[in-house]
């Protein structure tokens, strides 16, 4: 360790480097509730999502049968915007840290 100005300052080598946590991954996840049509939530999955109809029709059974699905994961913050989007459709959903 070296001295300047009378503070201690680490030698180069001295200094290790600081790996970066992985960024946090989110899910956005669709919940089941008692006043969407089935057909409903395939519009929208569809619609907003742009999803094909067998992954839109899995997906809201899933919602249907478990009681929710996770449609998306990535960035929090773009998880919230589809949440919100969701809920501007009618939709429950909520932001949730992705498990894996």
């Amino acid at each position: 360790m070296g001295v300047m100005a009378g503070i201690a300052v680490p030698d180069l080598d001295e200094i290790t480097e600081i790996e970066a946590a992985p960024p946090t991954s989110w899910q956005t996840v669709v919940w089941n509730d008692p006043v969407n049509l089935m057909s409903y939530v395939v519009h929208v999955f569809r619609t907003y999502f742009g999803f094909d109809a067998d992954t839109a029709h899995r997906l809201m059974l899933s919602v249907h049968h478990d009681g929710h699905a996770v449609v998306a994961r990535g960035p929090r913050e773009v998880m919230e915007v589809h949440a919100q989007a969701l809920h501007d459709y009618g939709l429950w959903a909520t932001v949730r840290k992705d498990p894996r």
